[in-house]
């Protein structure tokens, strides 16, 4: 993938407390502004494509990614035609992330075995740049086979795919077998490691971040409600193991004792600030600018910007708080 090399400036949708169909002025500001990526996510909200189908008619000049569509809870024929139907809708906008997602997502909530997720990303990724070229498919992959399968919806143009990374294994992955990564819940320093990783495989691919934003001047109101955002995923153990390879074991340690004997109210308590001021930007908007780029100083190619609802933050204003200044 040749990559574009305007700068890029992403949000995440949709937003927190609207319905879908009441979204379309907010989108369209966010085009207005400058904003050049919307990128939406699959876990316990909406779909990650109907948002982005809304997307391709409401906003006709910003790129449209999934971060993430999870490699398990669409069989390999529904993957290519949900990627297809998307690429077809937005020809040549379209960005498709894939993951593994988490035992959480996958297995408690979808009823799907979380087994060998490096291998179930991988093998979708390679069934993918397969089925979408329109050639008929028959393969043995490790973790699933397809017979026959021909998709009868061929993208107009190449579909870049990218895939969600945390840790060695999967970073070096995404750089060999994908056009680059997506990566998330981590701090501006970690992603000089992270790029790194990615760009020893692939000098072109692409890091597309997730950063969690609270513009608010209230550091208390942020440190706070940080930690109840933040635990949800410190503690699944893919991110957990993340961070422990990140170096955050004694940092975090009293937290991950506490929560796992049951003790939730006063594990919070053992996540220590400075955890939440690096994985969540949060400050004036000046500040939370200031911040972002240092995502991008460190290798972030397209941040994309989740705002959090928090006490005091008002999505509007953090929008055109946020916006790109160029």
């Amino acid at each position: 993938m040749h990559r574009d090399a305007r700068p890029r400036h992403g949000m995440t949708i949709p937003f927190d407390g609207q319905p879908l169909h009441a979204q379309k002025d907010r989108f369209q500001r966010l085009e207005r502004l400058g904003y050049t990526d919307l990128w939406s996510a699959e876990a316990m909200g909406a779909d990650g494509l109907t948002p982005l189908a809304l997307a391709s008619v409401w906003t006709p000049s910003m790129r449209l990614g999934t971060a993430i569509l999870p490699a398990y809870t669409r069989g390999p024929a529904l993957m290519a035609q949900s990627v297809a139907s998307m690429a077809s809708a937005a020809p040549g906008r379209f960005v498709a992330g894939i993951g593994s997602s988490s035992d959480v997502i996958v297995e408690r909530w979808n009823g799907i075995a979380f087994e060998e997720p490096f291998k179930q990303t991988r093998d979708m990724v390679r069934f993918l740049k397969a089925a979408l070229t329109g050639e008929k498919v028959t393969e043995q992959y490790e973790t699933f086979s397809v017979g026959g399968f021909r998709l009868g919806l061929v993208p107009e143009q190449p579909v870049p795919i990218l895939v969600a990374a945390l840790r060695e294994g999967m970073l070096r992955m995404a750089g060999r077998e994908s056009d680059g990564a997506i990566i998330n819940w981590l701090s501006a320093d970690d992603v000089a490691t992270v790029a790194r990783i990615v760009g020893e495989e692939n000098p072109d691919a692409e890091i597309v971040a997730r950063i969690f934003v609270a513009p608010t001047a209230d550091r208390d109101v942020a440190r706070a409600t940080g930690k109840f955002a933040a635990a949800a995923y410190l503690n699944v153990p893919v991110y957990k193991a993340f961070h422990e390879w990140m170096g955050r074991a004694d940092a975090l340690g009293e937290h991950w004792e506490q929560w796992a004997a049951g003790d939730r109210k006063g594990a919070l308590e053992k996540i220590p600030d400075h955890i939440i001021d690096e994985l969540i930007v949060h400050g004036d908007p000046d500040t939370c600018r200031a911040h972002v780029q240092r995502y991008v100083d460190n290798g972030v190619t397209c941040p994309a910007l989740a705002i959090m609802p928090f006490p005091g933050v008002a999505v509007d204003e953090a929008i055109e708080g946020l916006a790109p200044t160029t």
